[in-house]
């Protein structure tokens, strides 16, 4: 079997925690101490955040879409390949090293996605982008770490309080949704999506996109 070699760290901003990119032929995996994050192999629970959260927006003739995380660009090639040519597709990447591993190490995996026309990426914080706009947003997705409680960040965590939640309603314009990747199901934070004024939907979805796989959690939150 062909042994793992590390590629590249990249420290996580605001955290002592670091990133590492790690590969195997073309596999390509990125880990978290003695977690990984995400394996180019496993992606079909992030494709399914873009998928079902553009079905909501289907109508909307021209929509502008936030995601909170490229990682592998899963997310992000599931949205340019559901949504239409005249869609705007805002990426917000915190650590600056995932964006040179895109376009470096693992510029096979995202092929010419982050040179379409319709996408533009930002090294930010994606709170600082929801606090920041009102009513701007047919789609937010957000894919920043394990889900609802901050693995990689503690600072994450802010986004999926009622505050954080709060803002990302007002970023989005009328019937615009919420939608959350977690690796598992959390109760309380389905609750919190409700309290907050959010219609929301609680799918199931496979890690490999088919039968099989670890069952990750998306919740669809509409707002009314």
């Amino acid at each position: 079997m062909i042994p793992w070699k590390k590629i590249d760290t990249a420290r996580i901003p605001g955290s002592d925690e670091e990133l590492r990119l790690m590969q195997r032929g073309k596999e390509f995996s990125i880990k978290l101490g003695t977690n990984e994050l995400m394996n180019n192999r496993l992606s079909g629970s992030e494709a399914a955040l873009a998928t079902l959260a553009a079905k909501q927006i289907e109508k909307v003739a021209k929509p502008v879409v936030l995601i909170g995380g490229l990682g592998m660009g899963f997310t992000l090639r599931a949205a340019l390949t559901v949504l239409g040519p005249k869609a705007k597709i805002v990426v917000s990447e915190l650590v600056p090293a995932v964006v040179a591993w895109a376009r470096g190490p693992m510029a096979a995996v995202f092929g010419d996605s982050l040179d379409d026309a319709r996408v533009s990426i930002r090294e930010i914080d994606v709170g600082e982008v929801i606090r920041a706009k009102s009513s701007a947003f047919d789609a937010i997705l957000l894919d920043v770490d394990n889900g609802p409680e901050g693995l990689t960040r503690k600072g994450n965590d802010a986004l999926y309080s009622a505050s954080g939640l709060g803002a990302a309603k007002m970023a989005l314009r009328p019937g615009g949704v919420l939608a959350v990747w977690s690796s598992g199901p959390n109760p309380a934070f389905t609750k919190r999506l409700g309290r907050v004024g959010f219609n929301v939907n609680e799918v199931a979805v496979r890690a490999t996109g088919r039968g099989g796989g670890a069952r990750h959690v998306i919740w669809i939150a509409k707002k009314a």
